[in-house]
């Protein structure tokens, strides 16, 4: 594996240049991409994102699957926090990694770009050939009937059910999520308005399996790709690790855009470790990209 570190002696003004060169030499020579992207891409949006450099847990383990479905009270604790924590995600703009990654697949070089994101930051960016792995944070499903909502329709019902409460002061977690701590127990939970049923986002919470035809449809893309780029991602959760698997059984290269390791290191021909964005924004700038 080809490490690119942080040279400090870079000047200034021209931040990641060395580090951009060798990516862009990468994207150029195994064009059209298969991206992967992590959390990491959607920090500089003000979305946290989960681990630190070593791949740690920052924060407390987001809200099992099993919990939400079998315990009230995870799930009043989850829309609560959730009711505090949509709206900042729902304000999020998309920041020059995002951009840079919409300009790349304008420009051909990226064919496919899978997100374990739900933030939805890559569609505002401009990016149309995307798999949102992990489902999307602004849709709400019903677990008994299969009904969907949109995110603002059953924010506004929880805002009428519980008012003021979206006011409560609070920090900002990783996913809508805040640091919010109590009892819980005088929230209001809204149901299903066709059979009464739970309502959960439409994304794939921890200990739940991503559907198989969404893992299916990645993995055809990136069969039919020449290179893969992992941007702002640890790979510690195996669902996005198991691209980088497949990839290294395919003989398709690895390049990795990261702050600090990875679980796919040793799979990887060129690691960067920085700020996806810096660096990507001057791999467009390299590759004369319009980035919006």
């Amino acid at each position: 594996m080809s490490t690119v570190p942080r040279d400090d002696n870079i000047p200034a003004q021209e931040p990641f240049t060395e580090e951009a060169r060798h990516l862009a030499d990468f994207i150029q020579a195994h064009a059209p991409l298969f991206v992967l992207t992590g959390a990491g891409c959607s920090t500089a949006s003000g979305i946290p994102d989960y681990r630190d450099d070593n791949g740690d847990w920052k924060h407390s383990r987001p809200v099992q699957f099993s919990d939400f479905t079998s315990s009230s009270y995870t799930r009043r604790r989850y829309w609560a926090r959730s009711l505090i924590g949509w709206p900042r995600v729902e304000r999020s703009t998309p920041n020059p990694a995002h951009r840079a990654l919409a300009a790349l697949e304008i420009a051909g070089l990226v064919s496919t770009l899978c997100t374990q994101n739900v933030d939805g930051l890559h569609h505002k960016a401009g990016s149309a050939a995307v798999i949102d792995l992990h489902g999307r944070l602004d849709e709400v499903e019903c677990l008994e009937c299969g009904a969907t909502y949109s995110r603002a329709e059953i924010q506004r019902r929880l805002g009428r059910e519980n008012p003021g409460y979206d006011s409560t002061e609070s920090s900002t977690a990783p996913d809508g999520d805040v640091v919010l701590e109590g009892s819980f127990k005088d929230f209001v939970l809204v149901h299903c308005d066709r059979c009464g049923g739970l309502l959960k986002p439409s994304v794939v919470f921890f200990g739940e399996s991503v559907p198989a035809p969404r893992v299916a449809q990645a993995m055809r893309a990136l069969e039919e790709s020449r290179g893969m780029l992992v941007v702002g991602s640890s790979l510690m959760v195996y669902s996005g690790y198991r691209f980088c698997r497949f990839a290294e059984k395919l003989g398709t290269p690895i390049a990795a855009v990261n702050r600090g390791k990875t679980r796919a290191d040793p799979l990887l021909a060129l690691k960067i470790s920085g700020d996806c964005g810096a660096v990507l924004d001057r791999v467009a700038e390299l590759l004369a990209l319009n980035r919006g």
